[in-house]
């Protein structure tokens, strides 16, 4: 938490904001029963933390109980857009298909009080550090979700912190999905079809399957090397700017 607070201020003072309103607290430990219409916002972007565990006290802010830090953003995200507005929010892939309670009935919440209109199957190495792959979720608030269009992202390349994505591999992405086009690496799934039961999302292209390429553990490790020192970088950049 400390060092994307850090990371934040520093991104800011670089971009030119010499006194970034940025905050540092746990967003978690309000409770979204509290949340006004003044406090809504038109349009969401987050990068959730994944894999954190909150406490039992922190947990009781939220409808839908789980001590997965991700999925209480989630939570807390919904609840402050406004009617008619919109996010994109990104979230490991397992959200999609886990059994458990929690997931089950989040996934129901998001469908019912959201258009999810696309979802966005990220490829493994997007983003370092996470451990796990990702989708970004594209929705809109206000009315049900009627129709999920999914695409598939495959840049042709493994991703690495000196290979990552750029926006020449989204071009296809955006070009479908303005008309939410099908093609081998996007489809579209009914809301109708969804299994009530589960309201599983799994990403399962009908068009093709998709090769899953696992990272050495000498890879995991060097990766590890490079965040620290990344970090120490960032920390040694904020107290120059401090002198």
């Amino acid at each position: 938490m400390r060092n994307a607070y850090v990371i934040a201020i520093t991104n800011m003072i670089l971009h030119g904001i010499e006194a970034p309103n940025i905050i540092h607290t746990n967003t978690l430990t309000e409770n979204i029963a509290d949340i006004q219409d003044k406090d809504r916002f038109d349009v969401v972007l987050a990068n959730p933390p994944f894999g954190g565990k909150e406490r039992k006290e922190v947990q009781q802010n939220f409808p839908i109980r789980t001590g997965e830090t991700a999925f209480l953003f989630l939570q807390h995200f919904i609840k402050i857009l406004r009617a008619g507005g919109r996010g994109g929010i990104v979230i490991k892939n397992t959200f999609l298909s886990n059994t458990d309670n929690a997931s089950v009935s989040l996934r129901k919440l998001l469908l019912e009080s959201c258009n999810l209109h696309t979802v966005l199957d990220c490829p493994g190495g997007t983003f370092q550090g996470a451990g796990v792959k990702t989708v970004v979720l594209f929705l809109e608030k206000g009315a049900p979700t009627r129709k999920v269009w999914f695409y598939q992202l495959d840049p042709g390349r493994n991703l690495g912190k000196t290979n990552p994505l750029n926006d020449d591999d989204f071009t296809e992405f955006v070009a479908l999905q303005r008309s939410f086009a099908t093609s081998p690496k996007s489809w579209s799934v009914d809301a109708a079809s969804i299994d009530p039961a589960t309201f599983d999302l799994s990403v399962k292209n009908p068009n093709g399957g998709e090769a899953i390429t696992h990272r050495s553990p000498q890879e995991i490790m060097d990766e590890i090397a490079a965040l620290e020192a990344e970090s120490a970088d960032v920390l040694q950049a904020i107290k120059e700017l401090l002198r």
